[in-house]
């Protein structure tokens, strides 16, 4: 199993000492480089800013969110940094939720999974160049011929070759349509929450995914990329206990504070999972401002199932368990140099 340096997105400010990071990867041997976006920093620009210095890492989105650009501007990013990178990049992309597509983007959020589709068939027509681009789909029609056309609409070849004319697509989904729909048409899947103890939910909509007419791929050159916290402590205590209690907020804010109410696509993955008797409460409690009682019915279980945490023979004995539930690579969160090291000593 291959391992990614998951650097997220940015908070309040950009983070410090990520050249560091980006450098102490390449040289461990870890095989990715991961950027996010959420509304704030772009996925595209810090992962050209730091990935120049590397020669192997492969340059990874997770995500791209879908609304943010038109499917030829997607295109034109990962071509461009394609080409820069010499053929190392893979476009990971999503669809967001409808607080952030609507409220931040201005775009409607309706019809998710028939948007993806139509966004990953553009974006391939753009790779492939292999003719005029042309779409004719309801949510980006090629050429544009809607309100406000001044009717001059031309299909288009881009003017610069692609490097690669295929371009592996990896898509970022929580449902059971939407993960059946990137085992048809993607090159890999970016899920959220993965675990070994959820992983058996996954498995029939994946298989539904892959028997499809057409479908690109099948599980023997299907990547799945899994992220999450890989932390080697001195024991499985106290030591072990201190890091699963730090990462419980994080957990609170996906379950009871991300999305809308009624629309929070991570609190359903959370129930999916099992834990659909604290996920009303955690959510009632975070939205009313009480974060630290939301904070505290996060259950260690479900921390650690989610998170690599513990003395070096324990992460080893997890890790294989992620493994075995088919991951083909780790996106790991990594706070500096020495623990990119130490995992490296450990696990490669």
């Amino acid at each position: 199993m291959k391992l990614g340096l998951q650097l997220g997105y940015w908070g309040a400010q950009p983070p410090t000492g990520v050249a560091q990071l980006v450098a102490a990867a390449e040289e461990a041997g870890f095989d990715a480089l991961f950027t996010a976006e959420a509304w704030g920093s772009d996925a595209f620009t810090p992962l050209a800013w730091w990935g120049r210095e590397t020669d192997r890492l492969r340059l990874g989105t997770s995500i791209v969110q879908m609304s943010g650009r038109s499917p030829a501007s997607i295109a034109m990013h990962a071509l461009t940094l394609d080409h820069l990178s010499g053929g190392r990049v893979v476009l990971g992309m999503g669809v967001s939720g409808p607080q952030v597509v609507e409220g931040w983007y201005g775009q409607p959020f309706a019809k998710p999974l028939a948007r993806t589709r139509e966004v990953v068939d553009i974006i391939r027509q753009v790779l492939a160049r292999e003719a005029p681009l042309t779409g004719d789909g309801p949510h980006h029609p090629l050429p544009y011929d809607g309100p406000g056309s001044v009717g001059l609409g031309k299909p288009l070849k881009s003017i610069v070759h692609p490097l690669r004319p295929d371009i592996p697509i990896w898509l970022g989904a929580e449902g059971p349509k939407n993960v059946a729909q990137t085992a048809e048409i993607a090159d890999g899947w970016i899920p959220i929450f993965y675990t070994p103890n959820s992983a058996a939910m996954y498995q029939p909509w994946l298989d539904e995914g892959f028997a499809r007419e057409g479908a690109r791929r099948t599980r023997d050159d299907f990547e799945i990329a899994a992220t999450c916290h890989l932390q080697i402590t001195d024991d499985d205590g106290p030591a072990k206990q201190a890091v699963l209690d730090a990462l419980k907020p994080t957990v609170a804010l996906y379950m009871g504070g991300m999305g809308a109410k009624e629309a929070n696509f991570h609190k359903r993955v959370f129930e999916r999972m099992g834990h659909g008797d604290i996920t009303d409460r955690v959510q009632e409690l975070f939205l009313a401002g009480k974060r630290d009682e939301a904070t505290a019915l996060i259950p260690d279980e479900l921390v650690d199932d989610m998170h690599i945490v513990g003395t070096a023979s324990a992460v080893r004995e997890r890790v294989a368990e992620w493994e075995e539930t088919g991951v083909t690579t780790l996106l790991l969160s990594l706070r500096n140099a020495d623990e990119i090291r130490q995992v490296s000593d450990v696990l490669v």
